[in-house]
């Protein structure tokens, strides 16, 4: 049982977290760690929930994805775990201790990742289940024995079937990015797992939004939770340069061209993710921007988690320039330095768009978020203007993006947001004459960065 939200203690975000990683007492295995992936200080939501987590009390964390609010929970989650780990190679001496519940595969793989970064010195051993691949690796893993367990829903309760996996001592429960399991209607698989844990036990919920539902959820699951929130929610990250720009639906392909090109003219990379409403959609479009000449590939949920894994792979490594994604994607991907989100159609549920462009932007680093507004879609822009409580900058693109071929570089470039990033535009109208609206740029043009492998701590690197 919780008590009421009025005495629930609550840290506020009003002041930036600059604790470094050592400031936590953090054993020297888990440091070690922390600083071969290049992070000394902590963010704001790491700063603030870390101490919490250490201490044993229940926390509800909210802050905007990109944050570094995977490593919140796990690296004090080792460090509380470290008593227990030893080099037996007895199944026995190796139960489940901490379980994690993600909604997706790619969240999954991602928090795998990261726990198994910051386990590497230890005796720990950790393990990620998740549907649409082959369960018997997984049985193996399992019956040899993990203390972290990362799940989803549905594949741990297969195994819970299988009795290949036991949670009665599981001691540390997290519930991540809660608000898209509730959206994906995995309460009732939610209530069947967290009835096979002990009741005394410590519980994190994690979530870039804070809806009724969710709170509602606390309420039931958590006791006495300390509520930790180092954003405005429902916002994006302020390293997100957001733009929206009016396109007919039967133009915007054509816009993504223009967009890219002059992307590159500007000296920065092509890369960006691209979303979509529609599985067809996103294949669809994934074909026609290989036709325009744009390295391109969908993941969506038709495709096998084999097939998605080599999409991400192609994509992190550079082979892929435009990744084009339905909302299978918006959560979970974790790619560095990521400088562009398109919004093809806007999301029908507004909070979908915090998440879709919290893919850019992450971690410190800049990024740009242009969405692609037909007429039909004011009424959905107007719910993600509520729901961000601001209105978004609107941008003209130039007259002639529609027929990338005919269309001059000073065409092209007549929309100043493609040439200026992260800066305040100095044009508040198309130009008269497109044909004579010249943008120069006003930095010396960017190398590309080739995209890093691996999950992103959220840190702040040397």
């Amino acid at each position: 049982m919780s008590i009421p939200t009025e005495q629930t203690p609550a840290i506020s975000s009003e002041e930036p977290g600059l604790a470094n990683f050592a400031d936590f007492n953090l054993d020297p295995k888990i440091l070690k760690a922390v600083a071969e992936q290049g992070y000394t200080q902590a963010t704001p939501i790491q700063a603030k929930a870390i101490p919490v987590v250490l201490e044993g009390r229940d926390v509800m964390g909210a802050a905007q994805t990109g944050t570094g609010k995977t490593a919140a929970f796990t690296l004090p989650i080792i460090q509380k775990l470290l008593p227990n780990a030893n080099a037996s190679t007895s199944p026995a001496r190796h139960p489940i201790r901490a379980l994690i519940l993600t909604p997706t595969r790619e969240l999954s793989d991602q928090v795998a990742d990261n726990a198994s970064l910051y386990a590497k010195h230890t005796d720990l051993r950790t393990a990620v289940v998740f549907g649409g691949v082959d369960i018997k690796p997984q049985t193996i893993l399992l019956r040899a024995g993990v203390e972290i367990l990362i799940a989803t829903p549905g594949r741990l309760l297969d195994h819970l079937g299988s009795k290949t996996a036991d949670l009665s001592q599981v001691q540390i429960l997290v519930l991540d990015e809660a608000d898209r399991m509730l959206d994906m209607g995995f309460l009732p698989d939610l209530q069947r797992i967290i009835n096979l844990i002990p009741a005394q036990r410590q519980t994190l919920l994690f979530s870039a939004t804070f809806s009724p539902e969710i709170k509602k959820l606390a309420q039931t699951y958590l006791r006495n939770p300390v509520t930790i929130e180092v954003a405005r929610q429902n916002a994006a990250a302020d390293t997100v340069k957001q733009v929206v720009h009016f396109v007919k639906s039967e133009n915007k392909r054509a816009a993504i061209v223009a967009i890219l090109q002059n992307r590159v003219k500007a000296g920065h990379s092509k890369q960006c993710i691209i979303f979509t409403n529609s599985r067809l959609g996103c294949a669809r479009l994934a074909n026609a921007l290989e036709r325009d000449g744009i390295k391109a590939a969908a993941i969506h949920g038709d495709k096998s988690q084999s097939e998605r894994m080599l999409t991400l792979e192609a994509f992190k490594s550079g082979a892929i320039d435009a990744l084009v994604a339905t909302d299978v994607a918006a959560r979970g991907l974790d790619i560095p330095d990521m400088p562009c989100v398109i919004n093809h159609e806007l999301p029908f549920n507004a909070e979908d768009f915090i998440h879709r462009i919290g893919r850019t932007g992450r971690a410190g680093s800049k990024g740009d978020a242009i969405a692609l507004v037909d007429d039909s879609e004011k009424r959905l822009l107007e719910d993600i203007e509520k729901l961000m409580k601001r209105k978004l900058p609107i941008n003209a693109l130039p007259t002639s993006y529609g027929d990338t071929k005919s269309a001059t570089t000073k065409q092209l470039a007549a929309d100043p947001f493609f040439y200026m990033p992260y800066e305040a535009s100095k044009q508040d109208k198309e130009p008269s004459s497109a044909t004579t609206a010249t943008v120069q740029p006003n930095q010396p043009a960017v190398k590309n960065k080739k995209p890093m492998l691996g999950a992103l701590l959220g840190g702040v690197k040397k």
